[in-house]
């Protein structure tokens, strides 16, 4: 059943008094993923319908895996996790171990969750504080998604924050995490628009250690004049962030909007080269036909998924389970 907010943070302190009850956690399990199956319900239909045709109509041949294939990649698999995948299924078919389509559809979703269950899935917030650094292009919920992990933390876990608004060139971040901020009852430090980001991430740290934070939670730009300036900017930001705590930033997460598909791993490309991503928010899977893209990013790049967000209420927003999430996109 789906991962809660205590499964996704490391915390040392045992279940927080501010976390539901947990005779109320599988009925909230429950609903998520009933929610997280109709959200991938675009997804599912694409590789349902070819998944059908494919393992349970007819007799597996070659002509079986090339259309499982293709299937995988219009649902943005990717080529190279795609490849893999099938070639994995087909050599274990062949050699007798899966016998008719029931087995194999079984074995396919085990081989995505295993997939998408790459690396370090968790957060670790056994520091003092725990820096987590937020970045993303805009337009892929960053901000958003930064204000609710700050939401969560403070109240279903009873973890005091800080949040930074260091997103200095882009004035509506600051009232947007200032809004956040006054929604979940945590403070914030900002900057004159336009100022150095980096200054406003240090002042955060300084206020956040002054005040006895567990986490401070820092925005960061999604847009400058090219992409190497984009680049430059976060790593300044993390050399910033290094000098005043040599270990931070400790976590650092990436939004990606689920409906670029692949353009959504170029970028996750192009960050995890510059900040060093330590997981993936993938937003946006709300009313996408590209919920593969999951796969491709933990499959290609070694990068743990470690949220997902499937609309625009607080509770859209949630640690993502690998076997859930293979199960709500293929049945």
């Amino acid at each position: 059943m789906a991962r809660d907010w205590n499964d996704l943070f490391i915390t040392g302190d045992g279940a927080s008094a501010a976390a539901a009850p947990r005779d109320e956690e599988p009925a909230k399990r429950r609903g998520f993923f009933r929610r997280l199956r109709e959200n991938l319900s675009k997804t599912r239909e694409a590789l349902g319908a070819e998944i059908q045709a494919t393992l349970f109509e007819g007799d597996v041949d070659e002509e079986t895996w090339e259309r499982l294939e293709e299937a995988l990649i219009m649902a943005d698999v990717g080529a190279t996790t795609t490849a893999k995948v099938v070639g994995q299924l087909e050599q274990e078919a062949e050699s007798g171990g899966l016998e008719g389509g029931e087995a194999l559809s079984r074995r396919l979703q085990e081989l995505l969750a295993d997939i998408a269950r790459t690396g370090q899935d968790r957060i670790d917030l056994r520091h003092d504080p725990t820096v987590i650094l937020m970045v993303g292009v805009n337009g892929t919920g960053k901000t958003t998604t930064l204000g609710k992990i700050a939401w969560h933390l403070r109240n279903e876990l009873g973890k005091s924050v800080m949040l930074g608004a260091a997103d200095t060139f882009r004035a509506a971040a600051t009232e947007q995490l200032q809004g956040w901020a006054e929604r979940a009852g945590v403070p914030i430090v900002t900057g004159p628009e336009g100022s150095d980001p980096g200054a406003v991430a240090w002042d955060a740290i300084v206020q956040g250690r002054a005040q006895g934070a567990d986490v401070v939670l820092i925005d960061t730009a999604g847009r400058l004049h090219t992409q190497d300036d984009l680049m430059a900017e976060l790593s300044k930001v993390r050399r910033v962030i290094a000098k005043q705590l040599p270990d931070a930033p400790h976590e650092t997460l990436l939004t990606v909007d689920a409906t670029t598909g692949q353009n959504g791993l170029r970028q996750a490309r192009l960050f995890a080269e510059a900040a060093e991503v330590d997981g993936i928010v993938l937003t946006k899977l709300d009313g996408t036909a590209k919920g593969g893209i999951a796969l491709a990013i933990a499959g290609e790049l070694g990068i743990p998924v470690k949220l997902i967000g499937v609309g625009e209420a607080l509770e859209d927003l949630r640690p993502f389970d690998a076997d859930d999430f293979a199960q709500a996109l293929l049945s």
